[in-house]
């Protein structure tokens, strides 16, 4: 069950929602339906042969301002 990021079109508030089948979400802020479904980066973390870290993601892309791994859980 993959957990996506939606941007609802009624009140600006993106969110993260976990789909079940083929679930439509609504916003938990103002229960809207009419939301857009957001590109998220996939967070992985990418070892040398000696174990060190040689590149990531998700926490590479973030802001400098919070150390949130989303963008969608930050206020910045």
């Amino acid at each position: 069950m993959p957990i996506y990021e939606y941007h609802c079109k009624k009140c600006d508030q993106d969110f993260e929602y976990l789909l079940f089948g083929s679930e439509k979400p609504n916003c938990p802020s103002c229960k809207g339906k009419k939301v857009s479904k957001l590109m998220s980066p996939c967070g992985f973390i990418s070892k040398g042969s000696g174990g060190e870290t040689v590149s990531s993601s998700a926490g590479a892309s973030s802001c400098s301002g919070c150390a949130a791994s989303s963008c969608a859980g930050c206020s910045h």
